[in-house]
């Protein structure tokens, strides 16, 4: 019998894109834990003194069912208070919220207008959305204003914009001053991902979003599974329109809410990152440290171009013999030829491990590794 999955694996395999499973080994330069919350004690602790004290192991079923827990609540109105905004809602993953935010707000007679590098889980959505959808250049935000012109001619009625913050392949930083006056100036909305941003940049770590909050056309993402250590996403918008993701999103009231000891994990990680601004400046510190040593990069997301993904991955497992942790990123992540070692730097390394990576790294490339 023909076999078409093995068939395309096959496939993947002569074109060097198949993908598998490879163990957490060596030291990490490929993890998004960049405070090393994923580690902290003062969090840990606070798991195990919950469930000592009987706290549910899991959530028992959706939000809109039994599976609304007051962990889930305190966890919302901590976030609130924290960044600033009219509302917080909790979700089990980035994934999910923005598969729930672009499949909900973003109306048939709408377009969604997207920087052409943001994050796939955000294309979904908006694949997903009944909206039109229209790409702009990355990081241009005239062309995003030129795109929103012409939706406008065309009789859109409300116009989403959608980006990330700190791009995840490339580690840049998305010009929100521009997009917000931009938004402003056309009557539209911005939905800002901070996924890689929460917990590291912007105003006492809180994403660079958080200097416009407040606003009734602001919609942030805070992904808590990259520097808040944890699971789950905080999407941070007004009370209004959180209401009406609750009554309408599949993926919110279809799903088995996150487990409460989440919810009080995340917590505690929004108040370490309150409470030991050390961790953050520290963090800078690192990552100022391996832009200057690889001469690339403005944040803790380091693109290290190499263009084929044969290369690519050839050359990660180089590193990752010699005791380095980091990973190839190739098509469809990123267009053909770019594929790159994405470069992480988290509390997990110190300057030592970093210099011993660029030297190793620098050895390979340069033709004088065997």
């Amino acid at each position: 019998m023909n076999n078409p999955f093995q068939d395309q694996l096959t496939k993947l395999s002569r074109l060097e894109k198949r993908r598998e499973l490879i163990p957490a080994n060596g030291i990490d330069f490929s993890s998004n834990d960049y405070l090393s919350l994923a580690h902290h004690d003062g969090i840990r602790q606070s798991l195990i003194n919950a469930l000592q004290g009987g706290l549910a192991l899991g959530s028992g079923g959706s939000r809109l069912l039994r599976g609304n827990h007051p962990e889930h609540e305190n966890l919302e109105a901590f976030a609130t208070d924290y960044f600033g905004c009219e509302a917080a809602l909790f979700m089990a993953t980035g994934y999910l919220a923005n598969l729930a935010l672009f499949t909900t707000v973003a109306a048939r007679d709408d377009i969604v207008v997207m920087d052409e590098l943001v994050h796939a889980s955000a294309k979904e959505g908006i694949h997903a959305s009944p909206a039109k959808r229209a790409k702009f250049a990355h990081n241009d935000a005239t062309a995003c204003e030129n795109a929103i012109k012409r939706a406008r001619k065309i009789g859109a009625a409300n116009v989403w914009i959608a980006v990330e913050s700190v791009y995840s392949m490339d580690g840049d930083i998305a010009p929100l001053d521009d997009l917000i006056a931009i938004a402003d100036r056309y009557d539209a909305y911005l939905i800002v991902d901070e996924a890689h941003a929460t917990g590291v940049h912007g105003p006492s770590g809180k994403g660079f979003s958080a200097a416009y909050e407040g606003r009734d056309n602001l919609i942030a993402l805070h992904t808590c599974g990259k520097a808040l250590g944890q699971a789950g996403a905080l999407v941070t918008l007004p009370q209004v329109i959180k209401d009406f993701i609750i009554n309408t999103a599949r993926s919110f009231i279809y799903t088995t809410a996150p487990t409460p000891l989440s919810a009080i994990a995340v917590q505690r990680a929004l108040e370490v990152v309150r409470d030991e601004p050390e961790r953050r400046a520290r963090l800078h510190q690192l990552a100022a440290h391996a832009n200057k040593t690889f001469g690339v990069g403005e944040t803790q997301i380091l693109p290290l171009m190499v263009g084929g993904d044969g290369d690519a991955l050839a050359l990660a497992k180089q590193l990752q013999a010699q005791g380095f942790d980091i990973r190839a990123i190739r098509t469809p992540t990123v267009p053909d030829g770019a594929a790159r070692l994405r470069l992480s730097i988290t509390l997990n390394v110190d300057e030592t491990d970093i210099d011993a990576l660029s030297a190793a790294y620098g050895s390979i490339t340069s033709g004088e590794a065997s």
